[in-house]
């Protein structure tokens, strides 16, 4: 089974590795990008776009060993 492109944040840290508190953080400082990364679902509540999270994940420069 595929994993859906919205999650709510607890299946979010699941599947990256990242903490609830460490999500949050990234959502309140303007790390992740509001409407692309995450979104307020209609009930309120913070969902992640994976898709967008694994563009944002693959987006930092890396050191050639």
């Amino acid at each position: 089974m595929s994993t859906p492109r919205w999650v709510m944040i607890k299946r979010a840290s699941e599947l990256t590795g990242y903490s609830k508190d460490a999500i949050e953080h990234k959502v309140k400082n303007g790390t992740w990008a509001q409407g692309r990364v995450w979104r307020y679902a209609p009930d309120g509540r913070i969902a992640i776009n994976m898709t967008e999270y694994d563009k944002w994940a693959e987006s930092a420069p890396q050191e050639v060993a």
